[in-house]
């Protein structure tokens, strides 16, 4: 089977600010990304051969980013994926490029999520309906943060201050991000004495409800090269859909079987064989700080039930041997559902360029994204891999 691995490249990425964007409409946002991708990578609009948009709940069709961006006539694909829609739309228009259908493409991920009242909590199922969910996301994530406790013999006390470091740590990182919509540093007790929201989940333990969109640039890199010379290489696309539609009662909470399998479908692509050591930077899907720690281990970060220590260790910190969500991640962000992805990548290639402002890391050769969205028994998670131009 070939593989992507450096078959395609990046040349210009746009991110706008994620927060409360009451003041703009979702074209708006699509708009101020996709300008600033076209800025950075020096091209005309025009240039686009072809887009793919991402959106979950935005736009049925993508005919609203050729009325925004005036793309008149060139095919645009609309992507829903569940919270891995903005990497699959890029996936899809890396895909393209690969395949040598076109030469230059644009992927989009937009999503407005305040003007809908979306909460993150039970909603009906449809307008109108009195069906809802039977466990909400943060329910979900709860029961798993409790299974984990009970697996590897850990105190409420001490699983909570483990979730706690891990908010905080983001927080930090959000600081020093201006597109970031939470900006303000919190502490461990802070987070720990925080309002329950689904126990042992408490307010800080849950990333929050934002407006925001990202764009990226994609070509060849035969291509890339006429462009800039720091092009970010794309090394793996993966993803995995879970085929059981329900929990498993052979399913022990502890793992997402989803992100195992398409961490290690992009390890194998990317020819890397010990990812802690390899990878300089990983962006993960912190819907809930339960996620996060089950997701170091499901990458191969951590052993099995040894994320914990890590985390005491400042493993995953900027200043740690991994860091992870050097921008904040979904926690400062918030999560417009497809956005997030793309705003992911924004961040590797920002740091693969030297380019991060005050959360740039020392060494940035080689970073990860990570999305995981659905239900447990049934997740879609994508893993990309990304590496400076060589």
């Amino acid at each position: 089977m070939n593989g992507i691995k450096d078959r395609v490249a990046i040349i210009g990425m746009g991110c706008t600010k994620f927060g409360e964007r009451w003041e703009a409409s979702a074209a708006d946002l699509m708009v101020e990304a996709a300008y600033e991708a076209y800025a950075d990578a020096g091209i005309e609009p025009g240039d686009a051969q072809a887009a793919w948009l991402g959106t979950v709940s935005s736009f049925r069709t993508g005919q609203p980013l050729a009325e925004a961006l005036k793309l008149d006539y060139i095919p645009i694909t609309r992507v829903e994926n569940a919270c891995a829609t903005a990497t699959d739309a890029f996936r899809n228009a890396a895909y393209a490029v690969a395949a040598g259908i076109y030469d230059i493409v644009l992927a989009v991920g937009v999503e407005k999520l305040k003007d809908s009242g979306f909460s993150g909590l039970a909603v009906p199922e449809a307008p109108g309906s009195d069906v809802t969910p039977p466990t909400p996301p943060p329910s979900q994530f709860a029961m798993a943060a409790t299974r984990y406790f009970h697996q590897y013999g850990i105190t409420y006390e001490e699983g909570k201050r483990t979730l706690a470091q891990i908010a905080a740590k983001n927080h930090h990182n959000g600081t020093l991000n201006s597109r970031a919509h939470f900006q303000q540093e919190i502490g461990v007790d802070q987070v720990i004495n925080a309002p329950m929201i689904a126990w042992p989940l408490g307010l800080f333990d849950c990333c929050g409800v934002s407006d925001g969109a990202a764009a990226a640039i994609i070509t060849t890199p035969e291509i890339a090269r006429s462009f800039r010379r720091d092009y970010v290489l794309v090394k793996a696309l993966a993803l995995s859909v879970g085929a059981f539609g329900a929990i498993r009662s052979d399913w022990d909470f502890t793992h997402f079987p989803e992100t195992v399998r398409a961490s290690q479908s992009a390890y194998q692509e990317a020819g890397i064989s010990s990812p802690r050591e390899e990878l300089d930077m990983a962006m993960v899907h912190d819907c809930f700080t339960i996620t996060e720690l089950i997701i170091y281990e499901d990458l191969g970060f951590s052993p099995r039930g040894g994320a914990s220590q890590d985390v005491a260790d400042g493993s995953f910190t900027l200043e740690g041997e991994l860091p992870v969500n050097t921008d904040g991640g979904l926690k400062c962000f918030g999560h417009p559902i497809g956005a997030s992805g793309i705003r992911m990548i924004y961040e590797v290639y920002k740091q693969l360029q030297g380019k991060a402002d005050a959360r740039q890391l020392g060494k940035a050769d080689l970073g990860l994204t990570h999305n995981l969205g659905g239900r447990p028994g049934s997740f879609t998670c994508s893993v990309a891999i990304f590496g400076a131009a060589e």
